[in-house]
């Protein structure tokens, strides 16, 4: 059986993140289908949902298995309306995803974490944004504003002997080549280095396409956008090129596709019959809409195409596959 909900996207927050998040509310309907059967209702609600973060004085805990506890915090259309602590209880690991999903927590924020955790959250439809370091409070607000990502399983320097970390293979230990300069990142092991990084910059940007279009710019807002750089907040390249700037300097950047938001994926593109998909009939192409998986868990797609049968939709970032340029200036290092 598969879920799937349509959610109308109202706006597209700044294009220099690595990932995107628009601002909506779930609207129209939801439709259950199985290999035989279709079943849909319309409705109108606000969206709501609980996100958890390993929690330790106001901060980030960094191993996912050892944490004593959870911060969860209740959102509702993408607005914090309350928080609680709540104990592990000297869970660990596997059972911790038992934990959360009795809570209703829908996305877990958390430092280092294991490939056997890993899987039970996925198991449990806990969406998971691992490699993240600093304050908790700064990191839920990051992912409401569609700037927090993945980085992977940390490698925290807190390793137990023959604990290897999800993204390696079986039975190898990152050891202690991960060292202070790991930067939160096992796997997917951020190369960048300069003067900034793990630090709060504040930059003001312009983006252009090749043809000297704009697409974004934080002069136009009228604030400049902050990030902590090297924490995988930003793409590759927007993110290099502020790691060994200083402070009032301007710097013009030329990113390919693999340095911003990769190459599209043809997989990413696929169609469904209308019939299947109630409330899709109203939907014209071009349009950006929202789909949830069997998780309940939303991701953006674009309609390319549409007939009297069938409609199309496109998963990958409107911006993948294109060159990109900016001209960044570097206002302030926190």
């Amino acid at each position: 059986m598969i879920l799937f909900a349509l959610l109308v996207a109202h706006r597209v927050n700044s294009n220099c993140y690595k990932a995107q998040r628009r601002v909506y509310t779930k609207v129209a309907f939801t439709c259950v289908m199985d290999y035989t059967s279709l079943t849909g209702n319309f409705e109108t609600e606000d969206f709501t949902m609980k996100i958890a973060v390993t929690y330790d004085n106001g901060n980030i805990f960094q191993h996912f298995g050892k944490t004593e506890t959870f911060k969860v915090y209740e959102v509702e259309n993408d607005q914090i309306v309350s928080s609680e602590i709540i104990e592990s209880n000297g869970s660990g690991h596997g059972a911790l995803a038992g934990l959360l999903a009795g809570q209703n927590v829908e996305v877990l924020i958390c430092g280092g974490i294991g490939g056997g955790a890993q899987a039970a959250l996925a198991d449990a439809g806990i969406e998971l944004y691992s490699g993240v370091q600093g304050d908790a409070d700064e990191a839920v607000d990051f992912y409401l504003k569609g700037e927090l990502i993945s980085s992977g399983a940390n490698c925290d320097h807190h390793h137990e002997d023959g604990h290897s970390c999800g993204s390696h293979e079986e039975g190898h230990s990152c050891g202690e080549n991960c060292g202070s300069g790991c930067g939160g990142s096992c796997g997917a092991q951020s190369t960048i280095t300069g003067r900034n990084v793990g630090k709060t910059c504040c930059t003001h940007y312009r983006g252009t396409f090749n043809d000297g279009t704009q697409f974004d710019s934080s002069y136009d807002r009228g604030e400049p956008l902050e990030f902590i750089c090297g924490a995988g907040q930003m793409i590759k390249g927007f993110d290099a090129a502020v790691a060994d700037m200083e402070v009032g300097q301007i710097v013009d950047v030329h990113l390919m596709p693999e340095e911003a938001y990769g190459m599209a994926d043809p997989n990413a593109i696929f169609t469904m019959e209308i019939a299947q998909l109630p409330g899709s009939e109203d939907l014209t192409v071009g349009q950006q809409v929202y789909l949830s998986n069997q998780y309940g868990q939303p991701f953006p797609v674009k309609v390319t195409a549409k007939d009297e049968k069938n409609i199309t939709f496109d998963a990958n970032h409107e911006m993948a596959g294109k060159e990109l340029n900016f001209r960044i200036e570097l206002v302030e290092v926190k």
